[in-house]
């Protein structure tokens, strides 16, 4: 290895280095943060002074926090099914469908996502008043659906155009119908984009704030972004900064997790229709 090639090669591991730490340092940081109390939390501390965990008992055992988490744990779960569901026979039919029409109706979809969700909130919230779902679940599994499909429908319509059209010819001709080739021939070979797109619609729906905030109006019915934001007091120094920093570590360790246990299937997901054969 000549010279310029090692310092090129050292040079790149450093700038990976600062951009892990700049990453994770935020993360790491409310980590020590949760485990501290009193003054030790306007303290610079860059290791928890002590393992105490009275933060997380007082978030665990709130009144409410347990029945926020289920709520977006039954939101976001809800959101995938629904938007993995119509994203796979919406791209069944993009992908090898033809009709006229079809390139300006993809082009279509791909624009609802270009809208912040703050402009078409007073609509959206005329509608769930409409069809009687303000303060329920289902007022955000329809908007968190809404603005996930966008994207699920591009990935798995690149992905299924990826896909050999030997495989369709063949199930045809043994006679299966449109439902079969898409649940029993398609679905098996596109467990990489619904592993990512599904994450990805998971993380969206669990972090929302907007919606969840906007829709509901109980305790019982609030989402843990809404909970978590709700934890404050009249002051800076009023605010419990320390059950804060404990109820986001709770809620973003699973995130982390799941991130860990599926990053292989992700990359391939969202590498899908990169190259060409």
């Amino acid at each position: 290895m000549t010279a310029q090639a090692l310092i090129g090669k050292i040079l790149f591991y450093i700038l990976v280095f600062i951009i892990v730490v700049v990453s994770v340092f935020p993360f790491y940081y409310a980590i020590v943060t949760s485990f501290a109390s009193g003054s030790q939390l306007f303290q610079i501390n860059y290791w928890p002074p002590s393992l105490d965990l009275t933060n997380y008992n007082t978030v665990l055992f709130a009144r409410n926090f347990p029945r926020s988490v289920l709520n977006s744990l039954f939101i976001a779960t809800t959101t995938v099914v629904f938007a993995l569901f119509l994203a796979v026979t919406a791209s069944y039919a993009l992908a090898r469908v033809r009709f006229r029409g079809r390139g300006l109706l993809l082009v279509t979809i791909l624009a609802v996502s270009m809208f912040p969700q703050i402009a078409v909130l007073a609509g959206l919230y005329e509608l769930v008043r409409f069809l009687g779902l303000y303060n329920t679940p289902w007022a955000m599994i329809l908007s968190y659906t809404i603005f996930t499909l966008p994207f699920t429908v591009w990935v798995l319509t690149t992905f299924m155009r990826d896909l050999p059209i030997e495989i369709e010819e063949a199930a045809i001709v043994d006679g299966a119908t449109p439902w079969v080739i898409i649940t029993q021939v398609f679905l098996p070979l596109l467990w990489p984009a619904l592993v990512t797109t599904g994450l990805l619609a998971f993380i969206g729906a669990w972090n929302e704030f907007l919606f969840a905030l906007t829709f509901t109006i109980q305790e019982t019915q609030r989402t843990v972004p809404v909970a978590i934001a709700l934890l404050s007091g009249a002051s800076v120094q009023e605010i419990p900064w320390g059950p804060i920093m404990a109820a986001s570590v709770v809620v973003t360790v699973p995130l982390v997790v799941l991130v860990l246990i599926f990053q292989r299937k992700i990359v391939a997901g969202l590498t899908a229709g990169g190259v060409k054969g």
